[in-house]
């Protein structure tokens, strides 16, 4: 019981949050006379859902934003719960356009008229880590409790796998939605399922017991479509997305949702997760109430706080650090924390230290940016940090892009930059691994403090 409902916590952003929705819409114009077009997705953390703020985020949300901003178009989301609901909205002509993290087929052009391509993935056959061997043949396939999602990519892959190897087979489920699948793999219920690779490298930092057993298919783009009789939207569509603007909103989208995430690590998730159910409901109060005083997001604290220690109030290192926040004693004066192990003490104090490390921080830089940078600070000091912004405007980079920084940060190691600099020798790549694995944590962490913080 304790298993699955771990599960179903951590799946709360990924389910049960969608918009409401007018399903009684007249016939459409054009999203080019009626200044507003209406888009039809789906609550998944690879497309759309809301945050513990109750704002809308995700990938397919914020290409739809940037594509209608570039329009001077409004949104009108309509919230879905199954790709089978989306491509069944978009049919009966209730919207102009489907973003959901929708694969590419023959079979679907034919029913709608494709939109720009914007995610080139993988289809991948995933199954338990406690199924040894995993299979790596369609051979060994056979016999598998596959299940996979209706209407998806994926029923069209297994049914031509099928012409290639007759006994193998698959259920369609017109129920549950391929996160839920996975879930489903992970604690055993299902043998294996189908998931795109994006899915896939998303969900297995929540659900570390999933394995890849093989590629299905290589090369799969995603993107959007249109209803038939909207020819000329689906070629505004491919054409601002192959625009400099448009490019350039990919690759925000990646860097925000994707590229952070890097190699998956199975012992560093799964420890961080039994320490979700273990360790975190001690401090979970504590974080909350650091968030009211200072504004900093409790879920980020945590992050950083595991980052840190682990969420081990007594950790000390070598060099001195001490406590849950792992603050050096000068730390500690200067944010008015008496007793470093007090976790207390050491969490107010944590985000004392990162809330004025972002407010020193020009005004202007936009978030996400501010955040990484202020953790970067936090991580490295800020005169590394300012040392490093000034190397960004020499080399001619944004300082304020943490695209940018990601890159500059690690020259404070390179002797043919930092004896230029102010501050000296840093190591530059160490708070790029800081952020990246914070972020990493917070992912995972954050559905915890939704379920937390939601009112019975």
């Amino acid at each position: 019981m304790h298993r699955r409902w771990l599960a179903f916590s951590l799946l709360i952003p990924l389910i049960g949050l969608g918009g409401c929705s007018d399903s009684s819409f007249p016939s459409l114009e054009p999203p080019g006379k009626s200044g507003t077009l209406k888009v039809v997705t789906r609550n998944s953390s690879t497309s759309y859902y809301l945050d513990r703020h109750e704002q809308s985020v995700g990938p397919e949300h914020q290409l739809v934003t940037d594509f209608a901003a570039a329009q001077d178009w409004q949104v009108k989301w309509v919230v879905v719960d199954s790709t089978a609901a989306v491509l069944a909205t978009l049919e009966e002509g209730k919207v102009h356009l489907a973003a959901a993290g929708l694969t590419h087929l023959p079979e679907r052009n034919k029913r709608f008229r494709a939109g720009a391509a914007h995610t080139q993935v993988s289809e991948q056959l995933v199954c338990s880590r406690s199924m040894q061997p995993l299979p790596d043949s369609l051979s060994e396939m056979a016999g598998l409790d596959i299940r996979v999602t209706a209407e998806s990519s994926y029923v069209h892959t297994l049914t031509r796998l099928q012409e290639q190897e007759s006994e193998l087979q698959f259920t369609v489920d017109d129920e549950r939605t391929t996160e839920i699948l996975l879930a489903d793999v992970a604690i055993g219920d299902v043998d294996c399922t189908v998931a795109d690779s994006n899915i896939v490298q998303v969900m297995r930092r929540q659900f570390p017991e999933l394995s890849i057993a093989m590629d299905l298919r290589e090369g799969e783009q995603l993107g959007w479509y249109v209803a038939r009789n909207q020819r000329r939207l689906a070629r505004e569509t491919r054409r601002w997305v192959n625009s400099e603007a448009g490019q350039y909103s990919v690759s925000l989208m990646q860097q925000r949702y994707y590229n952070y995430i890097g190699d998956f690590d199975f012992v560093d998730f799964r420890a961080l997760n039994q320490r979700i159910a273990d360790r975190l409901p001690r401090y979970m109060d504590l974080f909350v109430a650091a968030e009211e005083e200072t504004g900093i997001p409790a879920d980020l604290l945590a992050a950083l706080a595991y980052q840190e220690s682990h969420w081990d109030p007594q950790a000390v290192s070598p060099t001195g650090v001490r406590g849950i926040m792992m603050l050096t004693q000068n730390t500690a004066n200067d944010v008015g924390v008496n007793n470093r192990l007090d976790p207390e003490q050491a969490i107010i104090g944590g985000a004392r230290y990162l809330a004025d490390r972002h407010a020193r921080l020009p005004e202007d830089i936009p978030e996400p940016d501010r955040t990484f940078l202020a953790l970067a600070s936090y991580n490295i000091g800020r005169g590394h940090l300012l040392d490093a912004r000034q190397l960004a405007r020499d080399l001619g980079k944004n300082p304020d892009s943490w695209v940018d920084m990601r890159q500059v940060l690690p020259l404070k190691a390179d002797e043919r930059y930092y004896p230029d600099t102010r501050h000296g020798y840093a190591r530059g790549y160490e708070p790029v691994h800081f952020v990246q694995r914070v972020r990493n944590y917070r992912d995972v962490i954050a559905p915890a403090f939704m379920a937390y913080t939601q009112p019975d």
